[in-house]
């Protein structure tokens, strides 16, 4: 049995159909992900906190996220289909319309939206590091300066894609793709940083009454969501760099596992698992006192326990409030 064409074009195709597939599965993580997400951010958290004074603003994001994730993907499906259906008898086959898809503007239509998809979640993670690091200006001004060049340079690559140029001779693609892949990595090491900080704090603070295992879950939080991404990325950087047909494996699903790493902790912020702005000011310099509400395993029944740290004593008392309403000083 002959082919006419050559495995180079075969494995273009391959690559550019698994991609698709792979596509269609982060796409489903994304769907599943998204409905959590409403779900929860739609019922009050069971621990109160912050997370109830930005519902409305995080189910718009959830909900803009996903039209334009739904959009792009479509997009790619319908010239997916296109390539080996529609168009089949082109000239070139479907190797050419593999290699020239910018030409097509549905192509460029899905691009835009993932464009767009992704300052929406870079946004979230500059406003997320802002408010961990308490609007600190040396964080503000280097996270926006790089999140205002990403935009930048996604509006150029649109722009050169709008005129139907080859995706491998975008050059700017892959200085936007390190910029995009670098602001994630430096939110990372930022976040992580002051979290591990304001641990030893409490740490210091709260003696033997140790409150810190919630800043360990919302590290291991942020390295996982962040390890989830970048990987992905880095090689698509490489593979695109390369030219090699390896990047259309992760291309048409790189934003959904973006945006399913952003939905992981969305939803475990909005089930009060992570941390909120009272717990990112260093103590030392809190002026009103940090509180934790709980139920504490040696007070009697009907009891309420508030452990009260003050900083300005450097010292931890515990004050007890009975059915009575009377406060009495634990220790």
């Amino acid at each position: 049995m002959s082919f006419d064409t050559p495995p180079t074009d075969l494995w273009l195709e391959r690559s550019r159909l698994d991609g698709m597939m792979l596509g269609a599965v982060s796409y489903g993580g994304f769907f599943i992900l998204t409905v959590q997400a409403a779900a929860a951010l739609m019922q009050r958290p069971r621990r109160g906190g912050k997370i109830a004074d930005y519902r409305l603003a995080l189910v718009a994001y959830v909900l803009i996220t996903f039209v334009l994730g739904t959009i792009g993907f479509a997009a790619n499906a319908k010239y997916t289909q296109m390539i080996w259906i529609d168009l089949r008898d082109a000239p070139g086959g479907p190797a050419a319309l593999i290699e020239n898809e910018m030409a097509y503007p549905i192509n460029v239509v899905a691009i835009s939206c993932y464009f767009v998809m992704e300052w929406f979640m870079q946004a979230l993670l500059l406003y997320r590091c802002c408010v961990i690091w308490n609007w600190a200006r040396c964080v503000m001004i280097l996270m926006s300066t790089i999140y205002i060049t990403m935009i930048t340079m996604s509006i150029l690559v649109l722009i050169q894609s709008s005129a139907g140029v080859i995706w491998y001779n975008i050059s700017i693609q892959l200085a936007y793709l390190c910029i995009e892949v670098g602001l994630s990595v430096i939110y990372t090491v930022l976040v992580t940083n002051r979290l591990l900080v304001m641990r030893g704090l409490m740490r210091q603070v709260m003696g033997e009454h140790d409150y810190s295992s919630i800043y360990d879950t919302s590290i291991l939080m942020v390295i996982e969501s962040a390890m989830l991404y970048s990987v992905c990325a880095i090689i698509f950087i490489v593979s695109f760099a390369l030219h090699s047909n390896v990047s259309n494996l992760c291309f048409l699903s790189i934003s959904h596992i973006q945006g399913i790493a952003q939905l992981l902790i969305i939803i475990r912020v909005a089930r009060g698992q992570a941390i909120t702005g009272e717990l990112s000011t260093p103590v030392a310099a809190v002026s009103t006192s940090i509180a934790f509400s709980g139920t504490a395993s040696d007070a009697p029944e009907g009891t309420n326990i508030e452990r009260v740290a003050r900083p300005e004593q450097d010292s931890v008392q515990l004050h007890s409030v009975d059915a009575n309403g009377t406060e009495v000083c634990l220790a």
